[in-house]
Order: structure tokens, then sequence, then C-alpha cells
């Protein structure tokens, strides 16, 4: 079975809707860790690029949690990717830069699948998909 407008294999399309969901969900408990930290009134978070522990915490909440909902339904799909490889890339390089690399090899990680999916896009099972064809 093919995707007829490109004429592409459909398990393409189910391999690049399972690179979309599930690296998304791991990142979406990332996200929601925080996202509990700060509703419990915790606004203690590192100040990688100095903006400040809050705006820092509420930035990489709304990556990692909701924006991690919009990859994961094909929503907004690179815009959201764009913030997200923005995070997973302080987060390796900036603030476990020191850190032994079994510490920063998840940010890569999650960089690395994010960038694919940037570069696919976020496949025919996406909702921009059925938004923008």
């Amino acid at each position: 079975m093919r995707n007829r407008q490109f004429n592409i294999p459909i398990s393409i399309d189910f391999a690049v809707l399972i690179l979309r969901v599930v690296p998304s969900l791991f990142m979406l408990s990332h996200g929601y860790g925080k996202l509990m930290k700060l509703i419990g009134g915790d606004w203690s978070f590192a100040d990688p690029i100095g903006i400040g522990e809050g705006l820092s915490l509420i930035i990489t909440i709304f990556a990692e949690f909701f924006l991690s909902i919009f990859v994961i339904f094909g929503f907004m799909t690179r815009p959201a990717l764009v913030v997200l490889m923005a995070v997973m890339t302080v987060a390796a390089f900036v603030v476990h830069a020191s850190d032994p690399w079994d510490v920063k090899e998840h940010a890569i990680l999650f960089l690395s699948i994010y960038t694919t999916i940037f570069i696919t896009g976020p496949g025919r099972m996406s909702i921009d998909n059925r938004i923008f064809g």
C-alpha cells in the first residue's frame, strides 16, 4: 500500500507516526513532572541562558509537556519541534555541558529524533496533513 499523493509506501507514514508519538510520550512525562512541581509552588529551576528561573521553567514545561502533545497529534508540528529542539540543545550543550556523556545523551537523543521529524515532516497521519494536505 502506498501514499497516493507522493507514491510513498504507507509503512513510511506509520514509521513517522511511531517516531512522533513514542518519544513525545516520554518527553511528556518529563514535562508533567515539571508541571506538577510548578503547580506545587516550587519555581526553582536552572537558569542556563540568563532569563530567570521562573521563565526558564515555564518555557521548558511549555515545550516538554504542551508541545509534546502537539507533536503526538501532528498539529503545528514543525513550529513545535523548533521550540523542542531549542530546549534540547540548551539542555544538552548548556545545562549538561560539563556532565559526562551518559547524562547528556537523553537530550541529544531527543534532539536527533526531533530533527529527523522536522526534516521528514509529520507524515500523512497528522492533523497538519489534514489541514494543509
